[in-house]
């Protein structure tokens, strides 16, 4: 949440969340390297020193919609459904959060799949993500450990299989169409539980 400061300073209109909002808008566009604060100065009707007023540099705007995507899929983690109980409902819990995060965050979290790791800020993140998808794989692991999922498929293909599922759903999906988010999460974990085949 921006400061009564950060929402003080700069343009009437524009506090640092809609700048950085703009920001994330212009990083997907163009790419995070080939967006100069000239062009972000550009989008938001701007001077360069007025974004300043928000942020010290666009690696702060980089950081702060980082956080925003990461802090939202780690904390799905933290909560009690993720934590206790069975390993497969675990999982299950798991997976719905995280596209619900990836819909409510769709910007941000685009942001985040496209990172190439080219700056500290983004090596660092592209780290806290894949610790997030290590601790998916290991519930997937305890998962077939308890007999609740498939043995004969091996677990590192299951667990590049759903996220490839997942992450994808930033290049197609349309938020206010006709798939709803709740819609969406439950297509995902049919498919990926009980597969295509019709029910008998």
């Amino acid at each position: 949440m921006p400061s009564e400061t950060a929402t003080k300073r700069g343009r009437p209109g524009y506090d640092q969340q809609s700048v950085l909002l703009i920001a994330v808008d212009v990083f997907n566009r163009h790419g995070y390297d080939a967006t100069s604060m000239g062009i972000l100065a550009e989008n938001l009707g701007i001077s360069k020193s007025a974004i300043y007023h928000h942020v010290p540099s666009k690696g702060d705007l980089l950081k702060l919609a980082l956080e925003h995507a990461l802090g939202g899929l780690e904390g799905i983690l933290e909560q009690p459904e993720a934590v206790t109980g069975a390993a497969d409902a675990r999982l299950e819990f798991v997976l719905r959060q995280t596209i619900a995060v990836l819909v409510e965050r769709l910007p941000f979290v685009t942001l985040l799949l496209r990172l190439r790791g080219n700056t500290d800020i983004e090596r660092d993140a592209l780290e806290r993500r894949r610790t997030f998808d290590h601790k998916v794989a290991a519930l997937i692991s305890a998962a077939r450990e308890e007999g609740s999922l498939r043995q004969d498929i091996d677990p590192r293909t299951v667990t590049r299989l759903l996220f490839g599922t997942i992450n994808s759903i930033v290049e197609w999906y349309k938020p206010g169409g006709s798939l709803s988010p709740e819609r969406l999460a439950d297509d995902v974990i049919t498919m990926a539980f009980d597969g295509l085949h019709a029910s008998a």
